[in-house]
């Protein structure tokens, strides 16, 4: 009999700021993981990469300004090399874990690109914030370049790029085929790699793709039975961060809908996380989401904690 599969969106909280923080930080999310792993799941992992690949766009940019023959790397070259040593951390993390159990499921990652729109509306106003804070004067360079910055007064400019809607999976075969033979994956990170097509090539994007936005796409690509969204909350609340703060237990998909046309969930947190819900359970009618704390995971599979969203 075949396992049960369910895609586990990892969030910021398991992977920490810095290269030092990330190997204290998924060595934490790897028992987590294990412990799924050994309740007889079948893993799809992805995760985000917010600070890592701002961090790589941060390092790559200092180098070109300190050797000027260096040649920058774009914002698809620094998702890739996001998706690489973080896919890195993780699988090496989960494979001690689960050896020190006892058990030896071979663990991947795959470098994966997603093809996006060039004509995303998200391209014409771009959202997501990269990089270093720069004077006016390197502002005035990137904006001279074709790129958009936004001003953060007293502080200086920071670059902005676009976050589009996730389209086609192009590594989903290799994905299917890894996860049909029982091993755990890690796929998609920080989104994935923007790309275009253009006749049968692909080009990098300039943008960055939401990682709960890939992670619903692609739990409705394996066809899923979870999706798991690992957060830094045990549970969805309602009114959070007011007093009359409460935590939702349970909902369908109607009312998630309801919810955030009454703006009861954060832009840059918990709105991805329930739209990334519904874009699934639409798809996939007698699936199931889990949303909770990294901490949380197996419990809330148990559906003792957490919120959980039905189609």
């Amino acid at each position: 009999m075949s396992k049960a599969k369910i895609v586990v969106a990892l969030g910021h909280e398991a992977l920490g700021n810095t290269t030092l923080e990330q190997w204290d930080a998924v060595k934490v999310a790897a028992k987590s993981l294990a412990d799924l792993a050994c309740m007889g799941y079948q893993l799809t992992i992805t995760h985000s990469n917010g600070h890592q690949v701002s961090m790589i766009h941060k390092a790559m940019t200092e180098l070109r300004r300190v050797y000027i023959d260096y040649t920058p790397a774009p914002m698809c070259v620094c998702s890739a090399m996001s998706q690489g040593y973080v896919g890195y951390d993780i699988q090496n993390s989960l494979r001690a874990e689960l050896i020190d159990r006892g058990v030896s499921t071979p663990v991947s990652t795959i470098l994966t690109q997603v093809v996006v729109d060039p004509y995303d509306e998200a391209f014409y106003e771009p959202t997501k914030v990269i990089g270093r804070f720069m004077s006016a004067e390197d502002a005035e360079t990137e904006i001279k370049k074709g790129n958009y910055v936004k001003e953060y007064p007293g502080k200086g400019f920071r670059r902005v790029v676009a976050a589009p809607k996730p389209g086609k999976i192009v590594e989903i075969d290799a994905i299917k085929a890894l996860a049909d033979a029982d091993q755990i994956v890690i796929a998609c990170g920080g989104g994935g790699i923007p790309v275009i097509e253009q006749n049968h090539a692909l080009k990098g994007a300039s943008a960055v793709i939401e990682k709960d936005a890939i992670a619903g796409r692609l739990a409705s690509e394996l066809e899923s039975d979870a999706l798991v969204i690992l957060t830094g909350v045990e549970y969805v609340y309602t009114d959070f961060g007011k007093e009359t703060q409460a935590p939702i237990t349970e909902m369908n998909v109607e009312k998630a809908k309801e919810l955030i046309a009454q703006g009861q969930f954060g832009e840059g947190n918990m709105l991805p996380k329930i739209e990334a819900a519904i874009d699934y359970l639409e798809n996939k009618k007698d699936g199931k989401v889990v949303i909770t704390s990294i901490e949380k995971a197996a419990e809330g599979l148990k559906g003792k904690t957490g919120t959980v969203i039905r189609a």
